[in-house]
């Protein structure tokens, strides 16, 4: 899907055709989408084409006319289900007239630009827009790992009851997140230390301060994914023996029934044999029935008591 934006002359909307110093949004795009853009503006087609290759690698190419700034922006994916988080390319182009983006589907970074949300993101200034691009996908990584590290702390919490493995999994699928979203993050940041070097991106005179900012927030990101990766790994070999323990005692819980329950089950199979019943005991009271049912209670009584003490349950 194509759209094309423009913020110049103060107000950002969405126009029909190309202008100068407008946007051009590539969201999963089709082949004669991306052929008609690439025969528009002069730019080889397997440059456009590249965003759309989950395995591509970040970097920044400066060809004819051209500079393409590929970086991973964070989105969520199904698993088993569930919405987990992962990273895709995206691909920045800036030509002399325009901006493309090329990106496999629309993240959230993309969608607040092109509803407008983004202060100070003008279409025509090319660089900056593009940090400011840079400096919310930034953002938008901190945000998501916060909201890892609270969904982490609800698993944990049913991961102290537990006795299957299905916390255990999504503990793993956590850390799966967390080492795309590390190793995008330092990938971006080689990206953004070559970008601040590069002479081929005009810069404007507020732009230093801006890259800086975008510098120290993916650093900020980088640090916190490191940091929850490096928890999560000790919590899980910690809750995998949690797990174990769970289903020990509840081993031990049913062990410990059973043999308190063996006691009456002896007493009445043996009062259940086919002999005479002068030589059992109680056999000819009018009351033995129960007495002996009372007495099998009563040592099944005694063993609990027993195992209670000794802080068996």
């Amino acid at each position: 899907m194509q759209r094309i934006f423009s913020s110049v002359g103060g107000q950002f909307r969405q126009i029909e055709q190309v202008e100068p110093g407008s946007w051009i949004s590539l969201t999963y795009p089709t082949r004669e989408e991306l052929d008609a853009v690439a025969l528009e503006f002069g730019i080889d087609p397997d440059d456009l084409r590249a965003p759309l290759d989950t395995e591509e690698r970040s970097r920044i190419d400066v060809e004819n006319g051209y500079v393409l700034i590929l970086v991973d922006v964070p989105t969520t994916e199904l698993r088993g289900g569930k919405p987990w988080w992962v990273t895709i390319p995206l691909g920045i182009i800036l030509t002399n007239d325009v901006i493309i983006t090329t990106c496999l589907e629309l993240p959230q970074v993309l969608a607040d630009f092109e509803a407008g949300l983004v202060r100070d993101a003008p279409t025509n200034m090319r660089t900056r827009f593009t940090l400011q691009l840079l400096l919310r996908n930034a953002g938008y990584y901190l945000q998501y790992l916060r909201r890892i590290d609270k969904q982490s702390d609800e698993i944990q919490a049913a991961l102290r009851r537990a006795t299957r493995n299905e916390e255990l999994i999504q503990m793993l699928e956590i850390e799966k997140s967390l080492v795309y979203f590390s190793t995008s993050l330092t990938s971006n940041e080689r990206v953004l230390q070559r970008l601040a070097r590069l002479d081929a991106v005009k810069k404007y005179p507020d732009d230093d301060e801006l890259l800086e900012d975008t510098i120290v927030e993916n650093q900020q990101a980088i640090e916190m994914a490191q940091i929850y990766s490096g928890i999560l790994s000790g919590t899980m070999d910690a809750f995998a023996s949690v797990i174990a323990n769970n289903q020990n005692d509840i081993m031990k819980t049913l062990a410990l029934a059973t043999i308190i329950m063996s006691i009456p089950t002896m007493i009445f199979s043996a009062y259940g044999m086919n002999v005479a019943g002068e030589g059992m005991p109680f056999s000819t009271w009018t009351w033995g029935f129960f007495i002996i049912i009372g007495l099998s209670f009563a040592v099944s009584l005694c063993v609990l008591v027993f195992f209670l003490r000794k802080r068996w349950f």
